[in-house]
C-alpha cells in the first residue's frame, strides 16, 4: 500500500507515538508485507527469528520491537508492539468508512456495465466496461475490475485476510489494507471468496476463469487464462503462474509457486511448490507417474504380505 504522498520517517513516529533510528526527513513512501516490499515501504516484524529477513528485505524502513544494527541507507521504527503499530497504521491510511448507498457515490463503471439488483458495490471501487455483475454480489471498497468480466451471484470480493497473531489472551487480527485487482475478460463462478491483501492487491489475471465456490486467499497473485474448477481452496500469498489448470477440490497450502501449464487433478493437496509444464494429483500430490508407481506398490502389499506369512 503506498500512501497518498510521500512522508518521513517523523511523521510515521508521531502517528504511532515510538522512538526511530535515522534520519527525521528520511523518506517513507508505503507500507507492506515482507513478500511484497519495495523500496520505501516499511515492514513489521516482531520475532528475533526473522530480523535478519526484515533488515534486508527490499524495505527501507523497518518496524521493530528492539534496537538492533540499522542497515546502511535505512531507518527503523522501535515500537514495543509492532503487530499492533501496523493495524494503527492501516486504520490511519486505509480507514473503514461505511457507504450510504448500494452502489457508493464514489464507485466508477465504465460504459456498458449491468449490475443487477441487490448487489453491493462499496467505496472507491472501479469496474471497466461492458461488465455484468450479477444480483447478490458484495464488491468491497477500492477493488479494481477491467473490461468484459462476468461475476455470478453470491460471490464476495475483498473479505478481510485470514491472518491472526496468537496472544496469551485470544486471536489479534491483522487489518487488511490492501484491495483485490480482477484483470479484463475474467469469469468468477457463483458464491466464489477473494479477499483483501494485507497491504498489497489480490490478482486474477487476464482471460482466467474461476467456477463456483472457489476461494483464493490473501495476496495471491493468479495469471493469465488459468482455469480453476468448483470447490477449490487457495491459501494466501500463492502465485499461479499463466494457463495453470486446477481440478475441483484442491486445497493449496500458503506461500507457494504453482508453475505455468501445471495441471493439478482433483481432489489434490498441494503442500510444496510444483514445477510448470507437468501433471500432478495425490496428497502431498505430485507428478502422475511417480503417484501411479506409489499406488501400483501400495496394491502389492497384501501379496507381498500373504507370502511372507506362508514362509514362515
Amino acid at each position: 500500500m503506498k500512501f497518498p504522498i510521500p512522508l518521513t520517517l517523523q511523521d510515521i513516529a508521531t502517528i504511532i507515538d515510538c522512538d526511530f533510528v535515522g534520519n527525521a526527513d528520511f523518506p517513507v513512501l508505503g507500507m507492506n508485507e515482507i513478500h511484497v516490499v519495495q523500496p520505501g515501504d516499511i515492514v513489521f516484524v516482531d520475532h528475533p527469528k526473522y530480523y535478519d529477513k526484515a533488515l534486508q528485505s527490499q524495505a527501507t524502513v523497518i518496524l521493530i520491537n528492539k534496537v538492533v544494527d540499522c542497515p546502511p541507507g535505512k531507518a527503523l521504527l522501535i515500537s514495543e508492539d509492532p503487530f499492533k503499530d501496523f493495524n494503527t497504521l492501516t486504520r490511519h491510511f486505509r480507514p473503514f468508512t461505511p457507504s450510504e448507498t448500494a452502489i457508493s457515490h464514489t464507485a466508477v463503471i465504465g460504459e456498458g456495465t449491468v449490475i443487477q439488483p441487490n448487489a453491493f458495490v462499496g467505496n472507491n471501487v472501479r469496474i471497466g466496461e461492458n461488465c455484468v455483475i450479477h444480483a447478490n454480489v458484495c464488491i468491497y471498497d477500492n477493488a479494481v475490475i477491467g473490461n468484459n468480466v462476468t461475476i455470478h451471484s453470491g460471490t464476495v470480493l475483498g473479505a478481510d485476510a485470514f491472518y491472526y497473531k496468537n496472544r496469551p489472551e485470544k486471536f489479534d487480527k491483522l487489518l487488511s489494507g490492501g484491495n483485490v485487482v480482477i484483470q479484463d475478460n475474467v469469469d468468477i463462478g457463483a458464491l466464489c471468496t477473494i479477499d483483501n491483501g494485507v497491504s498489497a492487491s489480490t490478482v486474477i489475471g487476464e482471460g482466467t476463469k474461476l467456477d463456483n465456490q472457489v476461494h483464493v486467499g490473501h495476496d495471491t497473485v493468479i495469471g493469465s487464462r488459468c482455469l480453476i474448477a468448483s470447490q477449490v481452496g487457495i491459501a494466501g500469498c500463492v502465485l499461479i503462474e499463466d494457463f495453470v489448470t486446477i481440478w475441483g477440490q484442491v486445497g493449496i497450502t500458503s506461500g507457494i509457486t504453482i508453475g505455468e501449464k501445471a495441471v493439478i487433478s482433483a481432489q489434490s493437496g498441494v503442500s510444496k511448490s510444483l514445477p510448470g509444464h507437468k501433471s500432478y494429483f495425490g496428497t502431498p500430490a505430485d507428478e502422475f507417474r511417480k503417484k501411479y508407481k506409489e499406488l501400483a506398490s501400495i496394491r502389492l502389499i497384501p501379496d507381498i504380505i500373504e507370502k511372507l506369512d506362508k514362509l514362515q
